[in-house]
């Protein structure tokens, strides 16, 4: 018996992606760019008071296999989940995880800190912190 993913919404998220990729959609210029990703990892985006924290689910991904990189404003994930074969005659009736690359971009605000980026993972879960530029104080000029 063949192994076949189980995909329920396969083939209105293709349309979707075909529509988006077709009306210019989903590109450098976007928020998040998952036209042209084989999958999307979900993502919490968290801005505290000193800090912005991206979470993003990426479960099996080597991070070896991540690449994170920040420039005007945008931070850019890139990433790949390997495949791994389902070994046949092991009892397989459904196989839905998905594999292959993803990209997503993400608009920050100009206090966003490029400099000071760093990111861990822990339990499949991605988390990067931006720290805030510090917020410039009005300076009290004394009149003469």
């Amino acid at each position: 018996m063949n192994v076949t993913r189980y995909e329920p919404m396969g083939l209105l998220t293709q349309f979707h992606k075909d529509i988006e990729r077709f009306l210019g959609m989903g590109h450098e210029n976007s928020d998040s760019t998952i036209a042209t990703s084989a999958w999307t990892p979900a993502v919490d985006i968290k801005e505290e008071a000193e800090r912005f924290l991206i979470e993003a689910d990426i479960p099996g991904v080597d991070p070896q296999d991540i690449e994170i990189s920040m420039g005007a404003g945008v931070l850019t994930i890139k990433g790949e989940r390997k495949v791994q074969q389902p070994e046949q005659g092991r009892g397989y009736k459904r196989v839905e995880r998905a594999h292959g690359t993803f990209h997503r971009r993400f608009s920050l605000p100009d206090t966003a800190d490029a400099e000071g980026v760093t990111a861990s993972g822990k339990d499949g879960v991605l988390q990067i912190s931006i720290p805030k530029k510090p917020v410039d104080q009005p300076i009290k000029i004394v009149v003469r």
